[in-house]
């Protein structure tokens, strides 16, 4: 007897059995999607090297710093009454300075060209107090004399000793260089009742 025929012949048997077909067919289907698989491992592979070179996004991508004012810097808001100018009826104009306690006081451009030429100014004394609407000051030029009324309340710090030599500084810078007497104002809210640069216009352009 052939032993190796015989057994041969056994294995083809085997193959050739109807129950051994399917798991063949289902096997070599097995084996071709591997194949697949792995060319497509092959193909994935120097991308994914690739991404995980690189940093991560979250490192990238950081939120923008806040907003912060140069050192050596601040900001601050200002009082409404800080630099605040006011005038009234009777032609006399206030500006409060910086601190918003003192004020300046003088008369206006219109009363200024009105007057004509100043040939005298009358200076208040320090520590006066004065009333609002009380004189503290007054003016004389080649047509008139007239009192300069204070605006608001107060104490006279010091008149402007610079009219004393050269009253036609009036004329010349009235709202400016020509200030008659600055003092210390007792109640700035007494400035809200006066008129702004608008509402004077107003009076005596009607």
């Amino acid at each position: 007897m052939d032993l190796r025929r015989g057994t041969t012949g056994r294995a083809l048997s085997f193959l050739n059995s109807p129950f051994l077909s399917p798991l063949l067919f289902q096997l070599l289907n097995s084996l071709h999607f591997l194949s697949k698989m792995s060319s497509v491992a092959r193909s994935i592979r120097p991308f994914a090297s690739r991404v995980l070179a690189q940093k991560p996004l979250a490192s990238t991508c950081r939120a923008a710093p806040a907003f912060r004012f140069p050192r050596g810097t601040r900001s601050f808001s200002q009082s409404p009454l800080s630099q605040l100018k006011k005038y009234t009826e009777s032609h006399e104009w206030i500006e409060l300075a910086d601190g918003g306690n003192t004020a300046k006081i003088g008369i206006t451009e219109y009363a200024a060209h009105s007057l004509g030429d100043v040939v005298f100014v009358e200076l208040p004394e320090a520590d006066l107090e004065v009333g609002a609407g009380e004189p503290v000051g007054a003016v004389e030029s080649v047509k008139s004399a007239s009192d300069v009324l204070s605006p608001v309340a107060g104490k006279v710090i010091r008149g402007n000793e610079i009219l004393e030599d050269n009253a036609k500084t009036i004329n010349a810078s009235p709202e400016g260089e020509g200030w008659i007497a600055e003092i210390e104002v007792a109640n700035v809210a007494e400035l809200e009742a006066l008129l702004d640069e608008a509402a004077y216009k107003e009076t005596i352009d009607a």
